[in-house]
C-alpha cells in the first residue's frame, strides 16, 4: 500500500484507506488458506474502496486496473465474511473510547437506511422487505445509532436488518448499548416518547428514515 508523508498534518485519503484496511485485517480474520489466490488485505481494499466510492464490489473490480477479479472477491466474501461477527467487531470499534468524546448531554438518533435491491427475485432471502421504493420492495437495510453533537455525527452502532425486523426491534437492540453507555447508579430506561434517560447522561432518541 502507498504511504503519504504526514508533514502537512492532514489526513490523506490513502492514509485513511490503509487505516481501515489494516484495522479490518487485524480484527476480522477471513481464514484464507495458504494457497489462496489473494490475501485478506486485497479483499478489504476492494471492500473499503467500494464503500468509499458508493459503488459495488463488481463495478470497482471491473474499473480498477490492479483489483482482483470480482468473482474471486465475491466468493471469499460470501464464504468467509460472517456478518454477525463483523457487526459485533465493527460496533465494538465504533464504541471504543466513546465516553471520552461525548459531552454529558447527548442527543442520540436512530436512522433506518434502505438500499434498493434489483437482483434476482429468487435470491432475496435475508433481505429487508418494505413498501415499494425506487421500483422495488426488497432492500439491503441497516439501522444506525449516532450521537449528534454540535451538528456533527458520531456513529455508535450499526445493525443489519432482515425481513421481519421492525424499527422497534432496532431501538431495543440499541438500548443495550445506550444502557451500558449511560450506566451509573441506576440503569437507563426507555420512556413512551422514546427518550433514553439516565443519571449521568441524558439522551433524546429519535428515528428517521432514508
Amino acid at each position: 500500500m502507498s504511504k503519504t508523508p504526514q508533514a502537512d498534518g492532514e489526513i490523506h485519503e490513502d492514509q485513511l484507506l490503509n487505516f481501515l484496511v489494516n484495522t479490518l485485517d487485524e480484527e476480522v480474520d477471513l481464514g484464507l488458506g495458504a494457497n489462496a489466490e489473494i490475501g485478506s488485505e486485497d479483499i478489504y481494499e476492494v471492500l473499503v474502496g467500494a464503500c468509499a466510492d458508493g459503488t459495488s464490489v463488481s463495478e470497482l473490480c471491473e474499473t480498477s486496473d490492479d483489483s482482483p477479479h470480482e468473482n474471486t472477491v465475491l466468493y471469499h466474501l460470501r464464504e468467509k465474511f460472517e456478518l454477525t461477527s463483523v457487526e459485533q467487531v465493527g460496533n465494538a470499534l465504533l464504541q471504543k473510547d466513546v465516553l471520552e468524546v461525548l459531552p454529558e448531554q447527548v442527543e442520540v438518533v436512530a436512522d433506518l437506511h434502505l438500499r434498493p435491491y434489483y437482483g434476482d427475485e429468487d435470491e432475496t432471502n435475508g433481505l429487508y422487505h418494505s413498501e415499494a421504493k425506487r421500483g422495488t420492495t426488497a432492500f439491503h437495510a441497516y439501522a444506525t445509532l449516532y450521537a449528534r453533537v454540535k451538528n456533527k455525527r458520531y456513529t455508535l452502532a450499526v445493525r443489519r436488518l432482515v425481513d421481519g425486523d421492525t424499527a422497534a426491534v432496532s431501538l431495543l437492540s440499541f438500548l443495550a448499548f445506550s444502557t451500558a453507555l449511560t450506566s451509573a447508579s441506576r440503569p437507563s430506561i426507555l420512556t413512551e416518547n422514546s427518550t433514553i434517560a439516565s443519571v449521568s447522561r441524558s439522551f433524546r432518541c429519535t428515528t428517521t428514515r432514508t
